[in-house]
């Protein structure tokens, strides 16, 4: 199969991305992992990219598009791939489109995760990362740790990142809202699109996801 994935920021695109390529079995394509494994290969777009983003600036559309083309055409992306965070404005769903029409190949769905924004305020707004171990993130709602500021694990100070904060979230959706929820109206006029709800346990939001893109088929 061949996905798009798309959702605001909190609905937990990434989570779901990963299990839904794994049971799947295709591979999930982030922009962000595109963009390290450029830059780190020091690939002639991953230096391109890099000279954009030391200057402050925004990689163009043209770079992030020829990452995904070439990033598609792996051996390990013929039988299908997840998208993730790409195509983010409807400019590169129209290179996308133009992109699969040359290779003879369609999107089979574009999976939309819905959830509502006070619940994705809460979600990011509450999390709180160790300040020793950055993969050690507790919830002051749904994961709290035994001790308030005290990571469970190694005992490091615990902490909210600066692009957790409610003002940095708010501003981050409507980011979403202006230039990435476009692309689902953009999809649906070609009957792509899967919504499903991101509220609920991990499992159950896969096994949804799961069965409405089962029932698309």
């Amino acid at each position: 199969m061949r996905i798009v994935l798309v959702g605001p920021p909190g609905a937990g695109k990434g989570t779901q991305a990963t299990r839904l390529a794994e049971k799947l079995s295709i591979p999930h394509i982030s922009t962000g992992d595109l963009f390290r494994a450029n830059i780190s290969r020091q690939t002639e777009l991953g230096k391109l990219a890099k000279s954009y983003m030391d200057a402050g600036n925004l990689v163009p559309d043209e770079v992030t598009i020829a990452m995904a083309k070439d990033r598609m055409e792996q051996p390990d992306a013929e039988a299908g791939f997840l998208l993730d965070g790409f195509p983010r404005n409807v400019s590169q769903a129209e290179a996308l489109d133009r992109l699969l029409e040359t290779e003879g190949i369609t999107l089979d769905a574009v999976l939309d995760l819905e959830a509502p924004e006070a619940e994705v305020v809460k979600r990011i707004a509450g999390r709180r990362v160790c300040r020793k171990d950055s993969s050690h993130v507790f919830h002051v709602s749904y994961s709290k740790p035994a001790e308030e500021g005290v990571c469970d694990v190694c005992g490091g100070e615990l902490y909210q990142r600066d692009d957790d904060s409610e003002e940095t979230v708010r501003t981050r959706l409507e980011v979403y809202h202006t230039q990435t929820e476009p692309i689902i109206d953009y999809y649906k006029a070609q009957g792509l699109v899967v919504t499903i709800g991101a509220m609920g346990p991990v499992d159950e939001v896969t096994g949804r996801a799961l069965e409405a893109l089962k029932q698309d088929q």
